[in-house]
């Protein structure tokens, strides 16, 4: 199903239904059998809700449809709502899980608020899908664009207005350049991936505004709300660049550019490119709080930089017990083989070694 037609769909109904499954699998080792059928009784008929990153709705999509076959009866109500959305519902007890782009932010004091939320235990962050940035544009006969992070910082601050200023030419010697004006879009709603997209370009390209959430004020360009919003943006308009998770670019069909990393090296954007950048990340969190912080300057060769770990908000301990056990169920589904191998088909990066047995131990506490 496309994503537009999911969302309106979701705008209709209000809710995706989607089975877990209730047998944990902490280790490195393929999924049990009783997991991958869904033999547990205790969760049939149960509902939870949940809400958050729109970047990860393509993902929860795959696997509402892998489990509503195996384990009918069991709902998740998952809106697509934004990140900031979706963290703010969490903290205000309106659902069970948030998914977001970004960990919770100390600045922000949201860690704080999300603890008492939980009230007997803690809120903890666990990563569960990687989505690669894309930067997406569409230039008719301009194929394998390379762009360096200090071109494209200056082309979301309205420094580069046309497609054939000196910057873009000197990225891309061999091709021809029109002078096609730039129409770049920004996310409009508060997202994860604006955050993200932001901490790259003020590690790599003197970004003079603060990463957030929401798109500075003072910089330049068009706003699109949500992942589909910026697809179909881009799709729309020649001369377009923006932003956009590689399973919505792929979707949409839309024209990708190759990034330099900290080494110089442009690289072309998969899954595997950029879950080089995501092996490099360093868990910044304390117990199972698995916090990431990411090297967007990577140097490693054939790493992708500009990618983003979409994080499952919970708590650790404090949610009823029904809720804490359907929320247990789903995601140790999610970091199972199964449930990441059925990622990568879909523009996002599986997670692998070490975080992943990290995430399992995490799961596994949910009480």
């Amino acid at each position: 199903m496309k994503y537009a037609g999911r969302l309106a769909a979701v705008a209709v109904v209000g809710a995706l239904s989607l089975a877990a499954c209730g047998t944990d699998n902490n280790g490195g080792g393929s999924t049990t059998a009783a997991t991958a059928s869904g033999n547990d009784a205790g969760t049939s008929g149960s509902t939870i809700n949940a809400a958050g990153s729109s970047a990860q709705a393509n993902a929860i999509d795959q696997w509402k449809k892998d489990f509503q076959a195996k384990n009918p009866g069991v709902s998740l109500n998952y809106q697509p709502s934004g990140s900031g959305a979706g963290v703010q519902a969490f903290i205000q007890g309106t659902i069970a899980f948030a998914g977001s782009d970004s960990a919770l932010k100390d600045d922000k004091g949201e860690p704080a608020q999300a603890d008492a939320r939980c009230k007997t235990g803690k809120a903890i962050n666990i990563p569960m899908v990687t989505g690669p940035i894309a930067v997406v544009y569409n230039l008719p006969g301009v194929d394998g664009l390379q762009l360096k992070p200090q071109t494209i910082g200056d082309i979301f601050n309205g420094k580069i207005t046309k497609w054939d200023d000196a910057a873009i030419k000197a990225d891309n010697p061999q091709a021809k350049l029109p002078s096609t004006p730039i129409q770049a879009f920004h996310r409009a709603d508060e997202s994860g991936t604006s955050d993200n997209f932001t901490k790259f370009l003020k590690a790599t390209a003197g970004w003079p505004y603060e990463p957030a959430k929401a798109w500075p004020a003072e910089a330049k360009g068009q706003g699109a709300k949500g992942s589909d919003g910026i697809s179909s943006s881009v799709k729309g308009t020649e001369g377009a660049i923006s932003y956009v998770e590689l399973s919505f670019a792929e979707n949409s069909q839309l024209q990708k550019a190759k990034v330099a990393n900290g080494s110089g090296e442009f690289v072309e954007l998969s899954a595997d490119s950029a879950a080089k950048t995501i092996e490099t990340a360093e868990v910044k969190g304390s117990g199972n709080d698995l916090k990431l912080g990411i090297d967007y300057a990577t140097k490693t060769a054939g790493a992708y930089p500009i990618v983003l770990v979409t994080y499952e908000i919970t708590c650790e301990k404090g949610l009823p017990a029904d809720q804490a056990k359907l929320v247990k169920d789903f995601l140790t589904y999610t970091s199972s083989d199964e449930g990441q191998a059925s990622l990568k088909g879909l523009g996002y990066a599986p997670l692998t070694g070490d975080l992943l047995t990290k995430v399992r131990t995490a799961v596994a506490a949910i009480s």
